[in-house]
């Protein structure tokens, strides 16, 4: 008697269920083989034929078990149904392993599809062979070749699915599917299966069986014990991956950012090197500031950047110990560049350690502060220069003081000698004495004449001057100056413009140039002098604008940095006692310096000396050719055409009384005041005058001061400035008389005279007004 048995409903959806979880599981864990590598890739191989082939292997037992036979109790041989077990996931294993080892060209999907199929259809056999029921079975060959089909197409779709990249509801519908197809294999092949009694026999249970219902718990329990583990292992691994993924995407956009930072700088050279120096890296900084590609400088050592004689001293070997050691190393110094070029570099190395604190290399900046290095030489030269102009100045202010007063010092005593000499008895020794103090009251005065040049307090007359006329009108004086052992050469290019000087000032510093010459050349030499013209304004440290540089050189010893440096000082002088004054050069700087020019000085130590004052071009007409004015002769005693009522003002008691006395010699009338305040007092008193003399530089008003204030009141009033200083505000008063100090009588008498010769005649009086007015 044959019967093909029954099936119960609930136990076969409860295998369809564990063949499509274990199927959503084998996928699922697929994905985790196809994010992984090494060892933890088999791992998850293993987890995936595991999952598969003990899911189906449960599907498989679950539908058995809801096979039976009426009135026939189903036992299970406990060694084949082991062996079912092992079947399905030693053949999905393989089949796994060869697809993810050789991809998923199509022989490998068919081979690999094929050698699955065929191990689960032998699964479902060997697990029906493990039946043990009073009966004769057989399988239709029909629904065998189905069942083996059918498991060859699953194994086939599960591969494929497997190592394809599918969404969560893709691999939710394929599971679906193949749950359905995994237990249609099976449902087919035990629609093919045939059971034949032969007759009623005992129920007999052997002690290798096991019972139906245990059975079935067991397996559905831990089938899905199983599989859940499986997923929340696969779930917590990808969130592992996941998270691991977007710290090394992060990790991954932060070092991309920072290369992009480290390759846009361009004002430092960034790279990194090696323990031993050499380096791994370039970015585009170091490439504009050295001058090296990548490619020519990565693999080689930092060295390579060092100047000859910082690798001789071992400069890079102690930067990287000095680093490695401190923590860093700063330093500038030259480097040199791909050409060969120097650059004046800031240097940083810091050591790169690992966690552990081992050394991994170093991080080197450099930055090519050449041009900062260059600023701040200038500013250091301009600081001193500066440091030297206001030293020059302090000392010019404390000259021009000096010399002020001792001005005025030295007319009280020429005035007075000259008044005594008039009035001593003819005795030739009484005479003589008085002559020797006058002549040394007036080497007194030129002294001062010298001291006010260097202060820039001098009254000059500056003038249109042709520098080669100038030195042939005084080439007779240069040469009896100088002596006949120094040979003179000028060279004057055609059409040198005319310069704007006072021209006895300029055949004054002309003379002490060669003097000077001559005596750095005791054993003879030459002199040569020259001009040319030059420009002003960048390193002239002069206004822009047209100069002539007036130029005398000599072959002589020359001076050394030192006293070159202190050539211009008053009172400096190189020469033995009594043979200078030290204040030749310093006369000409003052008078250059008030030109609006600057006296340069060149020399080296046993090269001669070349002293060159530039001059402001002038376009005016030149005043034709100039000569030294021969020293005065002692006057006598002068004649005046009218005797005069005159008003002299001083603050210094001396000047005022010799002032006097000199004028009432003369037969004038004398009101003498020491301010501004006490000369407007007489004056308002009624007390009036034919003219003022006044001193310039007195405290609380100053003799223009007191000028202003006088005409203000009195129109016309005809009026002298005696000043020692060229303090002369611009633009005022340009016609007003002046007396430089010291003055003799003669001078000043016929300055009394030229004051108030329009008196003589009745006529007006030149109202003075400043310049423009």
């Amino acid at each position: 008697m044959t019967h093909a048995g029954a099936h119960d409903p609930m136990l076969v959806l409860l295998s369809v269920v564990i063949a499509a979880l274990a199927s959503f599981t084998a996928l699922d864990l697929a994905t985790r083989i196809r994010a992984s590598t090494a060892w933890v890739r088999h791992v998850w191989l293993a987890a995936a034929a595991v999952a598969m082939g003990g899911g189906i292997w449960a599907m498989h037992f679950v539908g058995m078990l809801a096979f039976s036979v009426h009135g026939i109790e189903v036992s299970y041989d406990l060694s084949l149904t082991l062996l079912s077990l092992i079947l399905p996931i030693l053949v999905t294993a393989f089949g796994f392993f060869v697809a993810s080892r050789h991809g998923l060209d199509m022989p490998t999907l068919l081979l690999s599809g094929l050698a699955m199929g065929l191990g689960i259809a032998a699964m479902h056999y060997t697990g029906m062979a493990a039946i043990r029921l009073d009966a004769t079975m057989h399988h239709q060959f029909f629904w065998v070749v189905v069942s083996i089909l059918i498991a060859i197409a699953a194994a086939t779709a599960a591969l494929w699915l497997a190592f394809r990249r599918t969404s969560l509801h893709q691999r939710l519908l394929a599971a679906v599917v193949m749950g359905l197809a995994v237990s249609g294999m099976h449902y087919a092949a035990m629609q093919g299966a045939v059971f034949t009694f032969d007759s009623p026999m005992p129920h007999a249970a052997s002690h290798g069986s096991v019972s139906q219902t245990p059975l079935a718990l067991w397996v559905t329990a831990t089938s899905a014990l199983i599989l859940i583990l499986a997923l929340l292992a696969a779930s917590y691994d990808r969130h592992l991956a996941h998270r691991a993924a977007r710290e090394a995407r992060a990790l991954k956009e932060s070092e991309e950012r920072f290369r992009l930072l480290v390759q846009s700088v361009t004002d430092y050279a960034i790279f990194m090197l090696d323990r031993d120096g050499f380096i791994a890296n370039w970015n585009a900084g170091a490439e504009r500031i050295k001058g090296y590609s990548t490619d020519e400088v990565v693999g080689s050592h930092f060295s390579r950047f060092y100047t000859p004689e910082d690798i001789a001293a071992g400069v890079p070997s102690r930067a990287l110990e000095t680093a490695a050691r401190d923590g860093k190393f700063e330093h500038e110094g030259w480097r040199v560049k791909s050409d060969g070029s120097r650059f004046w570099a800031s240097v940083v190395i810091d050591p790169i350690r690992d966690e552990q604190g081992e050394l991994l290399g170093f991080a080197k900046v450099t930055r090519d502060i050449t041009e900062r290095k260059q600023t701040q030489a200038a500013l250091e030269k301009t600081r001193e220069a500066l440091a030297q102009a206001q030293k020059m100045e302090a000392v010019g202010q404390l000259t021009g003081g000096v010399a002020h007063d001792f001005n005025n010092l030295l007319m009280a005593v020429l005035g007075s000698l000259e008044l005594l000499r008039r009035r001593v008895p003819e005795d030739p020794k009484i005479l003589k004495l008085i002559d020797n103090a006058i002549q040394g009251a007036e080497r007194g005065a030129a002294l001062t004449q010298r001291m006010l040049a260097f202060a820039r307090r001098q009254d000059l007359k500056p003038e249109p001057i042709d520098l080669p006329d100038l030195v042939r009108g005084m080439a007779d004086l240069l040469k009896r100056s100088i002596g006949p052992r120094i040979h003179i050469e000028t060279r004057f290019p055609l059409g040198v413009p005319r310069v704007l000087a006072d021209s006895n000032q300029l055949e004054l510093a002309l003379l002490n140039l060669a003097v000077n010459a001559r005596d750095a050349m005791p054993q003879g030499g030459h002199i040569t002098i020259a001009a040319r013209e030059e420009s002003g304004g960048g390193d002239t440290r002069l206004p822009e604008g047209r100069y002539v540089c007036l130029s005398v050189a000599d072959t002589g010893q020359g001076m050394d940095a030192a006293t070159l440096a202190r050539a211009q000082e008053p009172f400096f002088t190189t020469k033995g006692v009594g043979k200078g004054t030290g204040l030749g050069l310093s006369m000409v700087h003052g008078l250059a310096a008030q030109s609006r020019g600057r006296l340069v000085l060149i020399s080296q130590l046993g090269q001669g000396t070349t002293a060159e004052i530039w001059l402001p071009v002038t376009e005016a007409a030149a005043t034709g050719s100039v000569a030294l004015i021969p020293e005065a002769q002692r006057p006598t005693r002068p004649e005046t055409a009218a005797a005069r009522r005159i008003l002299v003002v001083d603050d210094d008691v001396l000047v005022l009384e010799n002032t006097s006395a000199m004028l009432e010699d003369l037969g004038h009338t004398v009101l003498a005041a020491r301010s501004g305040p006490e000369a407007l007092k007489i004056l308002q008193e009624g007390r009036g005058c034919d003219l003022v003399i006044t001193d310039q530089v007195m405290p609380g008003m100053t003799g223009l001061q007191l000028a202003e204030k006088i005409w203000a009141d009195q129109p016309g009033q005809p009026l002298i400035l005696a000043t020692g200083y060229a303090d002369w505000p611009a633009g005022a008063y340009p016609d007003l008389p002046r007396l430089t100090k010291p003055f003799d009588q003669e001078t000043l008498s016929l300055a009394v005279d030229t004051a108030t010769k329009d008196l003589e005649s009745g006529g007006a009086v030149l109202a003075f007004r400043p310049k423009g007015a």
